[in-house]
């Protein structure tokens, strides 16, 4: 009898993750296989030929700068939270926000200096391509935004806390990944325009 005791606790427990934060990296994973499948598409496109080169805005430097800040606000944040520290935490989210809001209008600004170049969505397929990764990317960032909103009025209302960290991991690790998505589309673009 003994016997069967023991072989049962050597009974290894499988790896288990929480619902919510398998579904966010199904949803990761499906947002870099468009962008892998749209920065194919942009070398295939720009190799026939009849793209048209112009210089990205500065503003896309700016806004890179802005995103890296918003994910160290964002990480000093989730520190705080593993610490108990309310303060820095409510503190860290709110400059998160602020930052990544500003990361957006500086996109937005970006496409207003597109166009004033003469850069359109419609016309050369070189400006159609970076208004659909900008585009797209902005999109996601919003959700990032929201999202971000949803934690620092959690965190205002005391649900997020070294006991209760969830939904925090969960951002840090959708912003994280925004932010590096970013750069790797500048990267690609600096590259490839």
């Amino acid at each position: 009898m003994e016997e069967k005791f023991a072989y049962a606790e050597g009974v290894e427990q499988p790896i288990a993750m929480h619902p919510k934060k398998f579904a966010l990296w199904l949803f990761m994973v499906t947002v870099v296989m468009i962008f892998a499948a749209l920065t194919s598409a942009y070398i295939v496109r720009q190799s026939e030929g009849n793209w048209l080169e112009f210089e990205l805005p500065t503003l896309f430097w700016y806004s890179t700068g802005i995103i890296i800040i918003s994910s160290l606000a964002l990480h000093w944040a989730y520190t705080a939270a593993k610490r108990d520290n309310l303060v820095q935490l409510k503190l860290g989210m709110a400059v998160t926000v602020v930052t990544a809001i500003a990361f957006l209008v500086a996109q937005w600004y970006g496409w207003v200096a597109l166009v004033n170049r003469d850069v359109f969505f419609v016309g050369n397929p070189s400006g159609s391509f970076l208004y659909v990764f900008t585009g797209l990317h902005g999109i996601h960032l919003i959700s990032g935004v929201i999202f971000i909103i949803f934690v620092l009025i959690s965190s205002f209302r005391y649900k997020v806390h070294s006991q209760e960290m969830t939904v925090m991991e969960m951002c840090v690790t959708y912003w994280h990944f925004l932010g590096g998505l970013w750069i790797y589309l500048f990267m690609f673009l600096l590259l490839n325009h």
